[in-house]
């Protein structure tokens, strides 16, 4: 029984109590935060090779105990365990490449002097910023979060993790799991809690905050770290569009869309939500995607499992009822497909596009259908968002053309969610769905800053920072900007 220092997490099939977890205090999480900046310290003082090999034992217990993960994430979400599986496994993948990656990507950098500076060496280093907190979601509690604790801690800082109240087993066996491996204490911590946990943790001393979820926390986790002039990468929500071009693949397109929208219970934050098919093609895409769906159904052992936050119900019942009121068709199911804890597939038809189910996020297991007459339209109604996200698009020949016209982070051609699969790339929104990356290259780098190093090798005659510096200085000076940067005028 949850009391105020404990709260239950909960087997969302059921209800059921699964186990009760400490609801961190507000001094407790300032206590971790400072003890893991001593183990940052000491992280730190490790070579990018030592680092490394920690990661990579950890990777190698997490892919052991792969099972037992996937069986904790399919009781505290009530996904299918082949999905839990799957995301275990993607998660795993990515603290692999960030471990084998992060040397090389983070490895001090020589840069040109230019012509007045020809006497200096230059070079650039990517510092770790320390101790960075990550909040985590709870649709999915181990890939998400791991995409930034991944990264953080193969970038040399601690990493203090907040699992969702949600789904705060997983979280605690991911630190338990570190501990295993780990010759730092502290390095990585979990804090358990409810919202008030998260909240502290924003107000705590980390150097930099990673949080996932709604736009409007994330505004206020924002606002909280501002005081302190504390960077935060925010991963947010989306209203992410499916383009489908008169040249696509339709039974591809039918069967990647619906899966898109319906899978995890329509709970991900890169699932298909709108569909805008050309007109040409719309009747076929309908016909196919619609025979698709009826195949499709909740429960325990369904093809997806059910709302993981109850107060997600009201939101899409109350999406399903705008679009209805204003004029929406149904092609599968209508206004009584919520039926608590599960939702049943819901495709719309003609949805108007200041429907709440086209404009807000619904986070649940339905699709907006729509036609347009023109590939421009299309490109057009997908960017009419306040989200940036992102999207899918369904051509042979035209996808790179029209992926490089959305206004989105990611795009997937002729496949949908692909990126959040590849290492190597970037993952992160604009406009209300965030900013920041994490995953790839960029991921490894967000949780760094740069320091510029400049060395001067060898005295010249001439001095430009002095005040002994003397009028030929100055004519010398002119005379080399002159011949660099005046022939723009000819």
């Amino acid at each position: 029984m949850s009391t105020l220092n404990t709260f239950s997490s909960h087997n969302p099939n059921d209800g059921a109590v699964l186990a009760d977890y400490p609801n961190t205090s507000r001094n407790e999480v300032f206590a971790t935060v400072d003890r893991a900046r001593t183990a940052s310290q000491q992280w730190q003082a490790l070579s990018p090779r030592e680092r490394k090999k920690v990661l990579l034992r950890w990777c190698a217990l997490l892919t052991q105990e792969v099972e037992r993960i996937a069986a904790l994430i399919k009781e505290e979400t009530g996904k299918p365990i082949s999905d839990a599986t799957l995301e275990a496994t993607l998660a795993i993948g990515h603290l692999a490449w960030a471990a084998k990656n992060a040397e090389k990507v983070l490895g001090s950098q020589h840069r040109p002097s230019g012509l007045l500076m020809f006497n200096m060496s230059v070079s650039v280093e990517h510092v770790p910023l320390g101790v960075v907190g990550v909040i985590g979601p709870w649709n999915y509690p181990i890939f998400t979060p791991m995409g930034s604790i991944s990264y953080a801690l193969a970038a040399g800082n601690a990493v203090v993790f907040k699992p969702s109240e949600y789904t705060p087993g997983v979280g605690a066996l991911l630190g338990e799991l570190f501990q295993e491996v780990s010759p730092i204490p502290h390095l990585f911590t979990v804090v358990t809690g409810l919202p008030e946990t998260g909240v502290a943790l924003t107000e705590s001393a980390v150097d930099k905050i990673s949080f996932t979820g709604s736009t409007r926390t994330a505004k206020k986790v924002a606002a909280s770290c501002a005081t302190r002039m504390v960077p935060v990468v925010l991963e947010c929500g989306g209203k992410d569009p499916v383009i489908v071009a008169a040249d696509a693949d339709l039974d591809l397109a039918a069967e990647y869309a619906l899966w898109s929208a319906m899978s995890n219970a329509g709970q991900t934050c890169i699932g298909a939500e709108r569909v805008y098919v050309l007109e040409s093609v719309a009747d076929a895409f309908i016909a196919k995607i619609k025979a698709r769906a009826e195949k499709v159904h909740p429960g325990a052992q369904g093809s997806y499992g059910p709302a993981t936050m109850p107060s997600q119900l009201g939101v899409i019942q109350s999406h399903i009822d705008d679009a209805a009121s204003k004029g929406a068709h149904f092609l599968i199911g209508g206004t009584d497909s919520v039926k608590a804890p599960y939702v049943e597939p819901v495709i719309m038809l003609d949805v108007p596009e200041n429907s709440t189910a086209i404009t807000e996020e619904t986070f649940g297991p339905t699709l907006a259908i729509n036609r347009v007459a023109s590939i421009s339209e299309a490109i057009s109604l997908a960017n009419a968002t306040r989200y940036g996200l992102a999207a899918s698009v369904f051509s042979k020949r035209h996808g790179k053309e029209i992926a490089r016209q959305l206004q989105c982070g990611m795009v997937s051609i002729n496949s949908v969610i692909a990126f959040a699969a590849i290492a190597s790339v970037p993952f992160g929104g604009v406009k209300d769905s965030g900013y920041g990356r994490i995953h790839g290259p960029e991921g490894l780098l967000e949780f760094t800053y740069a320091r510029t190093i400049v060395k001067q090798l060898f005295k010249i005659p001439l001095v430009f920072t002095s005040f002994e510096r003397t009028p030929f200085a100055d004519k010398f000076i002119k005379a080399a900007v002159r011949l660099l940067h005046s022939k723009g005028l000819g």
